[in-house]
Order: structure tokens, then C-alpha cells, then sequence
């Protein structure tokens, strides 16, 4: 998610104007991944480096525009597997500790000392691991809709609490799989992704996708339509392969168990209330204790980037940092 769910509701007044970039390069990582970084806003500027959603979300032009790019130098780049990081849908050598160490890749090829870090739904959780593997790395955390890759997180979206509130769109989602595979659709799912054959691939990638972009908005009016092929195809696979392996994490809980690691970083927790995809209770015991740490809860708001109260709130945090 975060890529296209809930664009068209864009809150465009909030948000500073479309910048174009002054860098864009393809970095090679090892592993036989190439990943796409791309550079706006001020070259001298603070900067802040933007961890997207999914995993396999990929960046989007829009998410340049939540920094004032007379004060930002913002760093986006394609996680491994996706947008126009190559190869594409690989899951070979990609895990969260593989993206942890891109990360310091980049900030090392482009010469930085330190980073703001920005990132939502799947970017908090990479934007935690990464500030939990280097806090002097970390000059802030920026976070929106918090996921901390935890099982109860995931038996939420998948094991049928989210589909109570969403009955029509959770029987689209789970007719496609057997009734007797429906007891662990992320398997299910994971058969098919996987399958070697691109066409039913991609026809349940864009099931799965489907799941997620409808239920990203708080304002949700309708099937939300079907995502390009491989985009879907990539976004689902790589999502399924974190989400099959426990999002490669030592034990179940790991953020938490090691946030004393980052309690002297200063963060800000947007979060809506109403977000069916990574529900509050998960910000809220992030920032229990955390003294350094603002939770932000968005009322009438869902999970989707673009959601106008998440936007503003991610702006003006964002404006507060310049000093």
C-alpha cells in the first residue's frame, strides 16, 4: 500500500507544490539488486530519507511533496524488488536487514552524516528497525500508521478481524483461495504468488492488493479497481515473502523489545484513529514511555498517506523540524 491508495482524495491544499528531482541514480547493492535512489527539494538542505509501504510499495512523486523543498534535501528510494529497483518482484536475498543495510549504502554514497527518518505502515517499521541498528544515524523519526510487524497484527488484516467491518470486500478476498486453505491465507496466498505461472500470479496479486487499497481510506466508496498486473504481482509477493517469514525479525515483538535502543531520538507518531490496516492500539504502545516520542492521533482518519488529516499533520511535523 501507500503508493495509490487513497490518491484521488489527496489533500493537495496541505501538501507543498510537485518538485522534480535534481538526482535520480541506480545504486548497485550486492546481492545482484540495484536499487533506484532519487534526490529533491534543497541540495544543501536537511535531509530526510523516506522509507515507502508495503513491503513492494515503491516511492511516488507525491511523497516529495510533505517537505518544504527550500529547507529538505529529500532522499526516495525504491526498496529491493520493486518500483524501479531491479530485479523486479525478487524476493532473493530481500529482508528487512538487507534493506537496513541499503539504507546506510545510501546515506554513505551520497556523503551524510545523519538523516531524518520519514516512513509509514511498512516504512515505520523499516524507518524503527533501521533507527534501532544505527540511533547515531538518526537525527528524528518521522512515523505514520504504525505496523511492528507483530503476529497479532497480521491475524488482524488476514485472519478475518479486519473482514468483521468489511464482509463484502473480505469474501473477495478469500473466495479465490479453498475453504480448506482459508485458515492461513497468507499460505494460501503464498502458493500462488509463487507458483512460476506470471498469469495466476498476478491474478492473485491483484486480490491481495485489492484487499489492502480498499480498506486504506476512512472514506472507502467502492471497489477501488484493479492495480496494473506488475505492479500487483510485485507489491504482493514481496509483501507475502516478509509477511511468510515474520518480516525476518528475531522474535516476535523485536521493535518493542529494543526501543530503549532509540529512546533518546526525538519521533512523531501520526496515526489515525481509524486506520483498519495498522489499528492505533500498535502507536499507542510504541510511544508508551517514550518521553521524546509525540503520538498524534487523527480523528475520523484511516491509514492512507494521502488522507487529508494525516497529511496535514505529517506537513506541519515536518515544517516544525525546520528550526
Amino acid at each position: 500500500m501507500d503508493r495509490n491508495a487513497g490518491q484521488k482524495r489527496a489533500a493537495g491544499a496541505f501538501l507543498y507544490p510537485p518538485v522534480e528531482p535534481f538526482d535520480q541514480r541506480m545504486l548497485d547493492v550486492g546481492d545482484g539488486h540495484r536499487i533506484y535512489v532519487e534526490q529533491s527539494g534543497h541540495p544543501q538542505g536537511r535531509p530526510v530519507v523516506v522509507c515507502h509501504g508495503g513491503p513492494g510499495g515503491g516511492c511516488s512523486p507525491a511523497m516529495r511533496r510533505f517537505f518544504d523543498p527550500a529547507h529538505y534535501r529529500v532522499i526516495l528510494f525504491d526498496q529491493r524488488g520493486c518500483g524501479l529497483s531491479r530485479p523486479h518482484a525478487s524476493v532473493t536475498r530481500n529482508t528487512s536487514w538487507d534493506l537496513v543495510a541499503d539504507m546506510e549504502k545510501i546515506r554513505l554514497a551520497l556523503g551524510l552524516r545523519s538523516w531524518i527518518v520519514f516512513g509509514g505502515s511498512w516504512g515505520a517499521t523499516l524507518s524503527l528497525l533501521y533507527a534501532e541498528t544505527h540511533p547515531e544515524r538518526v537525527d528524528a523519526l518521522v512515523l505514520r500508521g504504525v505496523f511492528l510487524a507483530m503476529q497479532s497484527e497480521l491475524d488482524w488484516f488476514y485472519g478475518g478481524g479486519a473482514g468483521q467491518f468489511f464482509p463484502d470486500l473480505w469474501e473477495r478476498f478469500t473466495r479465490p483461495v479453498p475453504e480448506d486453505e482459508r485458515g492461513d491465507l497468507i499460505a494460501a496466498y503464498h502458493r500462488r504468488l509463487f507458483s512460476g505461472d506470471y498469469a495466476e500470479e498476478a491474478r492473485f496479486g491483484r486480490h491481495w492488493a485489492m484487499w489492502e487499497n480498499a480498506l486504506a481510506s476512512v472514506d472507502y466508496d467502492g471497489f477501488p479497481g484493479e492495480a496494473p498486473a506488475d505492479y500487483a504481482r510485485a507489491f504482493a509477493r514481496l509483501e507475502n515473502h516478509y509477511f511468510s517469514h515474520g518480516a525476518f525479525l528475531e522474535e516476535d515483538g523485536q521493535i518493542l523489545r529494543d526501543r530503549s535502543r532509540i529512546e533518546q531520538i526525538p519521533a512523531m507518531i501520526v496515526q489515525g484513529r481509524m486506520d483498519m490496516i495498522c489499528p492505533p492500539v500498535s502507536a499507542w504502545r510504541l510511544a508508551q514511555g517514550w518521553d521524546r516520542a509525540e503520538l498524534r492521533l487523527v480523528p475520523a482518519a484511516g491509514h492512507a498517506l494521502s488522507e487529508p488529516g494525516i497529511a496535514s499533520a505529517l506537513v506541519a511535523a515536518m515544517d516544525r523540524m525546520r528550526g
